[in-house]
């Protein structure tokens, strides 16, 4: 017997029975940064490893141990994305869009890949709504960022309440004096710093701040704060930030021990947090990278971004028990032979005339009995019949499986679309008023 194949773990099937709710999210997040006046990029799965190497630091996680990286048949170093704002960068320099004074504002959404001990919430291919921004260095941009982002909770009906956290990394400058007295500080502390932070120190430092346990979190605690450290372009271009979410009345928390995992990351940084996740409580994470483009080999343009976990926000839908799935709203149900091929040709009809429709064509030789079942199960709104008399006289059966008030009738295919059209789109308000209810 041969043996069945199974997913690689942590890279996850979507199931018929979930596509739907995938869709939903997809759908509105679309519309949503489409509101904003964003525009879609699509870059390749596959970069030069260099790509990330280089530009979110060859001592993060990421690189050290989360990308997924290999030879090709040529001997190039090749990785699966881990994020997509590398990507993003390289697309706008290799297509000549990133230059001094060229306002840019762009979205993707798509599959990235690290190798992470998976969990809830936590998986080794996921996906990820992205949108960055590139040309403005005032405030604006940011709080327009973090205002985008809290539109997305409002437009996906998100009960549970996320928490928004920012902070500033500052400048270059000031992240160096601040990373010296830090690295002083918890040096004295070495042997009480669990194995990941002690690891930490000498690489990437400002990531203890982030840490998760709690002995180096009581630690932490008296650590150098780069609040202290900031210079006054900082502290104004924070305020700036700060004032306008009040403004704007965006509800936020200061968190002094909120870092990125990544090198390119200066000025603000934000997350939305759930305490509904456990320990994968961000849902949406960004910040300031202004010399990221610069770095990758382009002039000054300063950028800034976030991005989504779309199974995350998933989670949280399905933690509010939300039900979404899909339905026909024409179900076919015919005899074999000529009464099933003008079904066939009568369903075309129906879509070419209105392809927003779901027009299901029953393609077995189940007898009319379990089609009626199948047509039920697939929740459309009505049922058209055509058995062999009806195919002679050109006529269709209609039977309303969602109003017992109305009965059965028959329609002359030349009326057929606008009796259908007043069924459909009663069972439509029907569907939108029951949503209402819940």
């Amino acid at each position: 017997m041969v043996e069945c194949i199974q997913a690689i773990r942590g890279m996850n099937d979507v199931l018929p029975t979930d596509s739907a709710l995938w869709r939903h999210v997809e759908a509105i997040m679309r519309q949503t940064v489409y509101a904003f006046g964003y525009d879609e990029i699509r870059t390749p799965i596959l970069e030069k490893t260099e790509l990330f190497k280089r530009n979110i630091g060859a001592a993060t996680d990421i690189v050290e141990k989360e990308m997924y990286v290999f030879e090709d048949r040529n001997g190039d170093s090749l990785a699966l994305r881990p994020e997509g704002t590398a990507s993003a960068v390289r697309l706008g320099l290799e297509h000549g869009l990133l230059t001094p004074g060229n306002v840019q504002r762009w979205w993707y959404m798509g599959p990235m890949y690290r190798h992470e001990r998976p969990q809830k919430g936590r998986y080794r291919q996921f996906y990820q709504l992205g949108a960055e921004a590139f040309g403005v260095m005032n405030a604006d941009i940011d709080v327009e960022m973090i205002l985008l982002s809290q539109t997305l909770w409002h437009n996906l009906s998100l009960k549970t309440p996320l928490t928004l956290q920012i902070n500033t990394l500052g400048t270059a400058p000031a992240r160096a004096a601040h990373k010296k007295d830090l690295v002083a500080y918890l040096n004295k502390h070495h042997e009480a710093l669990d194995e990941d932070s002690q690891r930490r120190l000498h690489t990437n430092p400002l990531r203890i701040l982030d840490s998760k346990n709690e002995e180096t979190q009581a630690i932490v605690a008296d650590a150098p704060k780069l609040m202290d450290y900031l210079d006054d372009e900082a502290q104004l271009h924070f305020q700036k930030v700060c004032e306008g979410l009040q403004a704007l009345g965006v509800p936020y928390e200061v968190n002094p021990s909120l870092v990125r995992g990544l090198d390119y990351y200066t000025h603000t940084v934000f997350e939305w947090v759930s305490t509904e996740l456990g320990a994968q409580a961000t849902v949406c994470a960004g910040g300031r990278y202004d010399s990221l483009v610069e770095q990758m080999g382009g002039k000054s343009v300063p950028g800034v971004g976030f991005s989504v976990g779309i199974e995350r926000v998933l989670l949280l839908l399905q933690l509010q028990q939300e039900n979404i799935i899909d339905t026909a709203d024409i179900y076919m149900v015919s005899t074999p032979g000529e009464a099933r091929l003008y079904a066939l040709q009568l369903a075309g009809t129906i879509r070419k005339a209105k392809p927003h429709w779901r027009v299901v064509t029953d393609c077995g030789d189940a007898g009319f009995k379990n089609q009626f079942k199948k047509a039920d199960k697939s929740g459309a709104s009505v049922a058209l019949i055509i058995g062999e008399e009806e195919y002679q006289r050109k006529k269709v059966s209609l039977k309303y499986l969602r109003d017992e008030s109305l009965a059965q009738t028959e329609v002359a295919e030349s009326d057929l679309l606008e009796t259908l059209s007043k069924s459909i789109l009663k069972n439509q308000l029907r569907r939108v008023y029951r949503k209402i209810q819940e």
